[in-house]
């Protein structure tokens, strides 16, 4: 009779696919050639990690000590992430910065991948992405106060301002990963909401023109964030099945399967609704202005393209090509640097070694903790007069974030020159800056924390 231990002692590991096995080589009574070549034909392929990493582009380099150590940071992670089994490619843009795990895809990273979706890769901000609207000739202060008005940040949803299109509930339903109350909930929760962190609503003016431009940046959310997290627990499964010793964060989900196309269709669903949540707020902001908006494009930086059987995984950079952007106009592409420099309206081609891409922002040199660490003999007023130069900034908060001041991030200027230098896409026009909306640090005043706050406050009144 065969058992488990007959299977080990042939050399196979024990997987959950052994009691299938197992059942059928005992009814039909396999032996010998016979019992091989059936276990050979059913025991799930099993991808090692590569012995050594493959080749990617380095379209960056450093200059300041600070730069120089990101670069290296950088570098080392995607050294570990390039020995994935599944990546035929990558690259890093100038704005990169490690992010998360040993071997995780650092901010600023392109990885190309055969057959296999990588959640990680695109991580939880599914679909971080960028929009902007004409508004023709309308007073740059008069668009920021209208703006501040219909849009949100910070934690949470909000109540449904806008109309949910059945058409998009009624996908969502229908798709296994997102088909759950939690799901739809965050779906229209979180409609009209841009989040925390490095998201904002801009506004600048055209150099070339003159005119007046909104330009938002935000992701998908809770609605994405749970397709993500449902994504790891099925790319952990797959890992667990075919390739125990690649990285847990470099998990994926292989696109021939049933659960990989559900995957695929769940993103371009969340795709979907993150450009509505862009149109929404740009479309309040016209109503209120009362005026029809001259010009709108947007484009996602943190995403999942795909092209035949490659899944090309941006995490934190700007798709150039257009057969990375279905509903593409002119070729054009939107990339923010900082609250003080302009956003830059950019066309490109793919190159060897940019695969595609361009940059997706300024980026970091040093981590958000530590750039407070180096601010700690000034006041938060203080770095905040210094660095906002009289522009209109303001915190949805009212809690100033000083790791989101323009010294936080990379120097534009050099971003720029790189971007030329490796052939990252040129620029047509710029969004020169007049103010901008951030969360701030809205979970200072959380509702968790002031509860706290208050509980203490009590202790210490009844213990006086």
């Amino acid at each position: 009779m065969i058992t488990g231990k007959t299977l080990i002692e042939k050399g196979f590991k024990p997987r959950k696919w052994f009691k299938q096995a197992i059942d059928f080589a005992n009814k039909h009574k396999l032996e010998g050639v016979e019992l091989d070549n059936y276990l050979a034909s059913v025991c799930p392929k099993v991808f090692d990690p590569y012995q050594q990493p493959i080749k990617y582009y380095k379209n960056i380099r450093g200059e300041t000590e600070d730069e120089i150590s990101n670069v290296e940071k950088v570098c080392n992670t995607m050294e570990e992430l390039m020995r994935t089994p599944t990546l035929v490619d990558g690259a890093v843009m100038p704005d990169a910065c490690p992010t998360g795990e040993r071997g995780q895809i650092p901010v600023g990273g392109v990885v190309v991948a055969r057959n296999a979706i990588h959640p990680a890769m695109h991580s939880a901000d599914v679909c971080c992405s960028v929009m902007m609207t004409n508004l023709g000739k309308i007073a740059p202060k008069e668009a920021l106060d209208i703006a501040q008005s219909v849009t949100h940040f910070g934690g949470g949803g909000r109540d449904e301002l806008f109309d949910f299109p059945e058409d998009l509930e009624e996908v969502i339903i229908q798709n296994r990963l997102l088909n759950s109350e939690r799901s739809l909930n965050l779906a229209k929760n979180h409609l009209g909401t841009q989040g925390d962190g490095n998201h904002f609503l801009f506004i600048g003016c055209s150099k070339k023109t003159g005119e007046t431009v909104i330009v938002t940046h935000h992701g998908s959310r809770g609605f994405g964030a749970n397709l993500y997290k449902n994504g790891m627990k099925l790319a952990e499964y797959f890992r667990k099945e075919i390739s125990p010793d690649t990285l847990k964060n470099n998990a994926w989900i292989p696109y021939d399967t049933d659960e990989g196309k559900a995957y695929w269709e769940a993103l371009q669903i969340v795709r979907d609704w993150t450009k509505l949540n862009h149109t929404v707020l740009h479309d309040a902001t016209c109503r209120k202005l009362a005026i029809e908006p001259v010009n709108r494009f947007w484009n996602e930086h943190n995403f999942v393209f795909k092209e035949n059987d490659l899944f090309y995984h941006a995490k934190g950079a700007t798709p150039l090509d257009d057969k990375f952007v279905p509903d593409s106009q002119d070729g054009l592409r939107l990339i923010p640097l900082n609250m003080c420099e302009p956003v830059l309206v950019v066309k490109g081609e793919s190159t060897e070694n940019n695969l595609g891409f361009a940059p997706h922002g300024a980026g970091r040199n040093i981590t958000r903790t530590q750039h407070k660490k180096n601010n700690v003999d000034k006041t938060i007023d203080e770095i905040f007069t210094e660095e906002t130069n009289g522009l209109d900034i303001r915190f949805f908060s009212n809690n100033i974030d000083i790791s989101e001041l323009p010294s936080a991030y990379k120097n534009a200027k050099n971003l720029q020159e790189q971007m030329s230098e490796f052939n990252l896409g040129y620029i047509v026009d710029e969004i020169l800056p007049y103010g901008c909306i951030m969360a701030g640090d809205w979970d200072k005043d959380a509702p968790w924390k002031i509860k706290a706050r208050e509980r203490r406050m009590r202790k210490n009144i009844l213990g006086k």
